[in-house]
């Protein structure tokens, strides 16, 4: 027979809350996290009787359209939403894309009032796409989509119009990366999550928050014509609290104008920068407390989803930035009656006719809504 230990009541007292403080680290992590069911009062409901601005500043922000404004198949899965938007910033252009699990590739129109479902593949269609990016082929600007698959492992290249043009499979261990950390994990059976994907100069950063790994790694795009993708040596993060390392990579992004990366630390309350070689550059601070999931630019202005804020009370914020400098934080949960808004997933930011517009996914239950500055 084993012995009894007998811990006491201060010990266990110690190992409960080092439980809860662990606790918000792992909220959106799927592994460890069971998503709530949506209530029949909860999905799909519109605005309450609510003050129904949110906002300070110049940067006050009402509901424009709720999820009725997406085709009813959308309606019918939303949620599920648990991905990502891109706008096509060129000129002209400005359309928006996102993926909704069980339908496909959505498409928002430039004028923002019209969503459309793009012909989507069938491995494409009933996988979760995390994310949502945009690159053009240098040789001649042609521009593709790009969708990090997390619960398939895998990543999607598709075209405008949304034909698949390419899947990239998760690494084994005959992949060679430059950590030999990475090799083993692989080599070990380590799962492939992918959270996001952004393109620079021949290359895929992906990354990888929702697994162990938590490294951000690279893929070449071989050829176009026909398209081949291999995986590249090229890694760089890891799991930890060094300013250089994650907890969960979620997001990233191309800071426009430059070679660099905007990497959100979810439970770290940070977005950090690299260098396109993986040297770390800075740190953007979120309120602490907060859970960023992605972050999105229009020129000096940035939007930050959130998934949980400060007061976890509360639903969860988005936050607007100026270079860098905290403008306006926007509840649409609590300041705008969404009530599924409980976690911001994604958010994206628009200008039309001087104003701005804040494009915005909830997830657990998914929601999806679209806010209009207040310029009155």
């Amino acid at each position: 027979m084993g012995r009894r230990i007998d811990i006491g009541p201060t010990v266990l007292l110690l190992a409960i809350e080092m439980l809860l403080r662990l606790a918000p680290a792992c909220a959106h992590d799927p592994r460890l996290y069971k998503p709530r069911p949506p209530g029949p009062a909860t999905a799909g409901m519109r605005p309450g009787p609510v003050p129904g601005i949110s906002g300070q500043g110049a940067m006050k922000f009402k509901l424009l359209y709720d999820s009725h404004h997406l085709p009813e198949q959308a309606q019918a899965v939303l949620v599920k939403a648990h991905g990502g938007f891109v706008v096509d910033r060129r000129p002209g252009k400005e359309e928006t894309y996102f993926a909704l699990p069980g339908v496909g590739i959505l498409r928002l129109s430039a004028d923002l009032t019209r969503v459309t479902i793009l012909p989507t593949a069938e491995a494409m269609k009933n996988v979760n796409l995390h994310g949502t990016s945009l690159w053009f082929d240098p040789s001649d600007e042609t521009p593709y989509l790009v969708f990090p698959a997390n619960d398939a492992g895998k990543v999607f290249t598709t075209t405008l119009d949304g034909k698949l043009v390419n899947t990239l499979d998760a690494p084994t261990a005959s992949d060679k990366f430059e950590y030999p950390e990475i090799h083993d994990y692989f080599l070990g059976g380590g799962n492939f999550a992918p959270t996001g994907v952004a393109y620079l100069d021949g290359l895929y950063y992906i990354t990888t928050g929702y697994s162990n790994l938590d490294f951000v790694l690279t893929a070449r795009i071989v050829r176009v014509n026909p398209f081949e993708s291999a995986w590249n040596d090229l890694a760089f993060g890891g799991k930890g609290n060094g300013r250089s390392q994650f907890q969960t990579a979620h997001g990233i992004t191309l800071v426009p104008g430059s070679t660099n990366f905007d990497i959100s630390d979810r439970p770290h309350s940070e977005v950090k920068r690299f260098s396109r070689y993986g040297h770390y550059l800075s740190t953007l601070k979120m309120p602490m407390g907060s859970l960023p999931c992605n972050i999105d630019y229009l020129g000096e202005y940035s939007v930050v989803a959130a998934l949980d804020g400060p007061d976890p009370s509360r639903g969860a914020p988005i936050y607007l930035f100026q270079n860098g400098k905290l403008l306006s934080t926007i509840d649409p949960k609590d300041d705008l009656g969404l009530v599924n808004f409980k976690h911001v997933h994604n958010a994206a930011l628009r200008r039309l006719d001087n104003k701005f517009y804040i494009i915005a996914q909830a997830w657990n239950p998914g929601d999806f809504a679209i806010l209009e500055q207040v310029t009155e």
